[in-house]
């Protein structure tokens, strides 16, 4: 079940429609997504400290806060980016974000609705200063894929500590997997 970080994401950007125009539409936008970059990081941990659970997550250890705040800027630039043009070094840096996300404990079920908001923030900034469509769509497209790598790394580390636990067969697992969410 191992994930291969390049071809997931060739097969997310089939999947969601993000095109070549997409990404150079978000390269002519990159400064302005620089510029940004540190609001839409207010808008994320604001959301996210309302909650205590990831309150207590994200301030667990000293400068915690500090150097996740430094890398969603960092994060939200490369969407503008592509670093390598949306390719390896891309792909490994959202993996990695992925993993880090799997071993802090910040789950899916915050990482969701935090995603949310800032798509909800750009957007209002996009309006608000008359930009195009199609780069609120575009970054739309990315945010997705780099949202479906951090809720991969759940799966692949859940099922990668199942199976060396247990010594199932990763055909055993999936079929125990879809017979329990039959049940449900």
């Amino acid at each position: 079940m191992a994930l291969d970080p390049h071809e997931f994401l060739k097969t997310l950007e089939h999947r969601s429609g993000f095109t070549n125009d997409d990404k150079q539409l978000l390269l002519s936008y990159a400064d302005w997504g620089q510029t940004i970059a540190s609001e839409m990081a207010d808008h994320f941990y604001a959301y996210l400290d309302r909650d205590p659970e990831m309150s207590n997550i994200l301030t667990a250890k000293e400068g915690r806060m500090h150097r996740l705040r430094e890398t969603f800027i960092q994060w939200f630039h490369e969407m503008f980016t592509g670093m390598d043009n949306w390719d390896k070094a891309y792909a490994d840096r959202r993996w990695r974000i992925g993993l880090v996300h799997v071993q802090i404990g910040i789950g899916p079920q915050h990482v969701v609705p935090a995603m949310a908001t800032v798509v909800q923030e750009v957007g209002n900034r996009l309006r608000a200063e008359g930009k195009e469509q199609a780069l609120q769509d575009a970054l739309g497209r990315i945010c997705m894929i780099d949202l479906a790598f951090i809720e991969q790394a759940y799966v692949e580390v859940s099922s990668a500590a199942v199976l060396r636990e247990t010594g199932w067969s990763e055909g055993l697992f999936k079929r125990l997997i879809a017979t329990g969410a039959g049940t449900m």
